[in-house]
């Protein structure tokens, strides 16, 4: 098998810092790192620290997200947590030191403040973006930070490797890797929806041509539907010089082609039933369902992501409960929003509405046997996965998202059977349509009304169209997603 590089911004490890100066390590989660144990295969005893590296089959690259990790990183050889004794399920981890300041603006400023608030379309454009000398700098800081992961994938690679390179992150990555290392074969996915032309150019002309260059200098361009797949194309042939073959799908610049597809991410069924079947999870399910009783459980499960759309979520509950006052007593909205992003003022003002809406609704609605709504701010996983399964109907209602795990985990943990009421702006959507009841998420009156019919649905026809939700969500498991990505390089 070829060499296996892959980069993405955050890695399979992560550390915290005890007052001491301990580490403590912490296993990774999401596709990503299930994916890559379709190619790691069974973990591998760590060298001894001090060991030369050879080339190891699979390499991954990732940041130091915090001073808890850059003390990993620094304390490992060349930052190979590998060869310092951690766990890394075999594969070889380099964890790049990059510095707080340069890490801060490309990740904050650029990442997360830009490109995200771009493929996700949530300027208010009376007021933002605004693209100064500031923005600039920060700019700057993304190109050292994409250049630092190219310069550590160039230097590990074997000749004729593989690299993977993964996100919006580094969308610069694979242009500065093909020119230090022609010779390897690159795929760079994009795991957030992609913004169509006229928005796309909210971006400074140059800056959006860098990214698109970026992108291209892969062989191959992935993305999780076919929507966001159309609209990166259609941003490149804005592209001078750029020949765009919509039948073939490839995008030809400088006598270099890049193929664009579609790689759709599901779960991993098992895993998830086996992770939903353990007694953390099991003893949640029994907290929860002592809080609820026989009442029906409306469940929704984000991060206080602008783009989540929970605000308009939670007062479609309200509308629920003025227009349906049948359902009062009858029927509680678990909201678990966990806390995202708190370094950006605007997050921190969303998670703050989030909060200021449910306690209005508990206040106009509740009684003193009956809370109508169960806010829960605090990550915990294992509750996550006791709510899924209790759910009689799971509201997914983001005003636009890459594609929506929550979607496809919820089916496949529902004990009984519950309704997908789930956006059409969800890439979810275009394989769970057919069952799910599709909402457009600006509308709080319509999303009333179909958690109403969410709630009277029978319970053989919820039952049926959960089962063919979950089939669907467990066809492209992250194995084979990843797998996917890489076979389109041979």
């Amino acid at each position: 098998m070829s060499q296996v590089l892959v980069a993405s911004n955050r890695g399979p490890l992560s550390f915290s810092l005890s007052d001491a100066g301990s580490l403590t390590m912490r296993r990774g989660g999401g596709g990503l790192v299930s994916g890559l144990a379709a190619v790691t295969g069974a973990p591998d005893p760590p060298e001894p620290p001090g060991t030369e590296a050879s080339a190891p089959e699979v390499l991954w690259v990732c940041a130091s997200l915090g001073d808890a990790d850059r003390t990993a990183a620094r304390r490992s050889p060349d930052g190979r947590l590998d060869l310092a004794g951690h766990d890394t399920g075999g594969a070889a981890v380099r964890m790049l030191d990059i510095p707080a300041g340069t890490f801060h603006r490309a990740y904050n400023a650029v990442a997360n403040s830009t490109l995200w608030f771009v493929h996700h379309l949530l300027y208010d454009t009376p007021r933002s973006p605004h693209f100064d000398a500031r923005s600039r700098r920060d700019w700057q800081s993304f190109e050292a930070y994409n250049a630092a992961f190219a310069d550590a994938l160039a230097r590990d690679a074997a000749p004729g490797a593989k690299a993977a390179i993964q996100d919006y992150h580094l969308s610069l990555a694979p242009r500065m890797l093909r020119d230090r290392r022609p010779d390897l074969k690159i795929v760079h996915f994009s795991h957030t929806p992609w913004a169509p032309p006229e928005y796309y150019r909210l971006l400074p002309d140059d800056i959006g041509t860098q990214i698109l260059l970026g992108i291209l200098g892969a062989d191959h361009a992935g993305f999780l539907t076919e929507r966001w797949a159309s609209a990166f194309l259609d941003c490149c042939e804005l592209l001078p010089g750029a020949r765009v073959d919509r039948t073939a799908r490839t995008v030809t610049r400088s006598g270099h082609v890049t193929r664009v597809g579609v790689h759709a991410l599901g779960v991993d069924g098992k895993a998830l039933r086996q992770r939903a079947a353990e007694q953390d999870v099991v003893e949640r399910a029994r907290t929860l369902r002592e809080q609820v009783r026989d009442r029906q459980l409306i469940v929704r499960i984000d991060r206080t992501e602008l783009s989540k759309n929970i605000v308009r979520g939670l007062d479609a509950y309200r509308e629920l409960l003025v227009n349906h006052p049948e359902w009062r007593g009858r029927v509680v909205h678990l909201a678990f929003a966990y806390p995202s992003r708190y370094d950006l003022p605007e997050y921190r003002e969303y998670t703050a509405a989030v909060q200021r809406t449910a306690e209005q609704i508990t206040d106009e609605f509740g009684t003193p046997d009956w809370d109508p709504l169960i806010l829960q701010v605090n990550d915990d996983y294992p509750r996550s996965l006791a709510a899924y399964g209790l759910a009689d109907v799971l509201l997914v209602n983001p005003i636009r998202d890459g594609m929506n795990l929550v979607a496809k985990e919820g089916p496949v943990l529902s004990e009984r059977g519950c309704a997908l009421v789930l956006s059409r702006e969800a890439g979810a959507a275009a394989e769970l349509s057919e069952d799910a009841l599709i909402i457009n998420p600006y509308d709080v009156s319509q999303t009333a009304e179909t958690l109403h019919r969410a709630l009277l649905m029978p319970r053989r026809e919820r039952s049926d169209r959960c089962a063919r939700l979950a089939t669907a969500a467990t066809a492209l498991p992250p194995q084979t997603w990843f797998a996917d990505q890489l076979a389109t390089l041979d």
